[in-house]
């Protein structure tokens, strides 16, 4: 099975762990980190590819600046930012061996069209494409051309962007599209998530969707799975404490490690069938329903009371509804304590 088949496959929804900036500059830590993450149960491993050059300029103005308001980055020119966050490209061959060596799916997100040319040099088996790109569709056609899976975040998107964008993707040849609904925003805000946006990509567009997650903590991500998530992107760090562009807003390896476990549990459980009545793990509790039980020895002749007669656990004896009927009646005959009460002892 593919990656992107067991990102169709609802069983088990298919874990990304994105790297992005975790690295914080270290090649070692960068692999340390996929070792982590092939502890966890995630399925991928993703980077990003691009240089501060490629994506954008060396320019101190305020349009290249992030917003002085902004929670993590404010005040940075993007330069500066993404020369900080970015893998440099002889670092991929190693990280995609070591993820291949622990049986993980290593891709990555790339931004321009060299960086499209590097990655199929690595025999990258899909692409991701972030958010802020999508309105690029000429890299759409371009990595459309390879003809492999893409995931597409739609974070700030109108639907006519994403219809643009898949549409640009299917022109140049791409042969199978997962959308992500995503807030490109870091950290996100649970209250932004707009998770209902799921079952709207899906019945627009007929394709698989997931979640690429920026929110802290994994109840978005979870709550996604229950909505019919089936890819979650997740950004991953070996500990917040120590620091990095993405620490914030980025998952520990036991945090990711829940976030599979539970999310499969999730998934099970949501798409159980709607059913009244026991299911089979329920037959050993319907025996501990409560019934009519004789509760004091009892002699032939004597009356139904609520001294003889209560309704206790376990089931066996008439309902407890049943009671009112038989109030006043007698015993046919002697009946020991702890006996089921039913029609023929009255």
């Amino acid at each position: 099975m593919t990656a992107q088949d067991e990102a169709r496959d609802p069983r088990p929804p298919f874990v990304i762990a994105e790297i992005s900036g975790n690295h914080n500059g270290s090649l070692e830590r960068a692999l340390t980190l996929v070792d982590a993450i092939a502890t966890t149960g995630a399925r991928a491993v993703k980077i990003q590819t691009y240089t501060a050059d490629t994506l954008t300029l060396d320019a101190d103005l305020p349009r290249f600046r992030v917003r002085a308001d902004h929670d993590l980055w404010g005040g940075r020119t993007l330069h500066d930012l993404y020369e900080e966050a970015h893998t440099p490209w002889e670092w991929h061959r190693p990280i995609f061996d070591r993820a291949r060596d622990h049986g993980l799916t290593p891709f990555s997100t790339p931004f321009d069209p060299s960086s499209v040319e590097f990655l199929e040099s690595l025999d990258v088996e899909l692409y991701k494409t972030a958010s802020a790109e999508i309105v690029d569709l000429p890299l759409f056609r371009e990595i459309g051309r390879t003809r492999k899976p893409m995931i597409i975040s739609t974070g700030m998107a109108s639907l006519r962007e994403i219809e643009d964008a898949v549409e640009a993707a299917r022109d140049g040849g791409c042969p199978d599209i997962t959308l992500l609904v995503c807030t490109a925003s870091y950290p996100a805000d649970p209250a932004e998530a707009r998770l209902g946006n799921i079952e709207v990509l899906r019945k627009a567009f007929g394709l698989p969707i997931g979640l690429s997650d920026h929110t802290l903590g994994l109840g978005t991500a979870l709550a996604a799975v229950a909505l019919g998530a089936t890819v979650i992107e997740k950004h991953v760090t070996l500990r917040r404490g120590d620091g990095g562009v993405d620490a914030a807003f980025s998952a520990e390896p036991e945090e990711l490690r829940q976030l599979v476990a539970e999310a499969r549990s999730v998934q099970v459980a949501a798409a159980s069938p709607v059913q009244f009545g026991p299911t089979p793990g329920e037959q050993a509790v319907l025996e501990l329903r409560r019934s009519l039980c004789v509760v004091a020895d009892v002699k032939a002749g004597e009356a139904v009371t609520t001294a003889n007669v209560r309704s206790i656990r376990p089931a066996g004896g008439l309902a407890p509804a049943a009671f009112d009927l038989v109030a006043g009646r007698r015993f046919r005959h002697d009946v020991p304590r702890g006996t089921a009460l039913t029609w023929d002892l009255i």
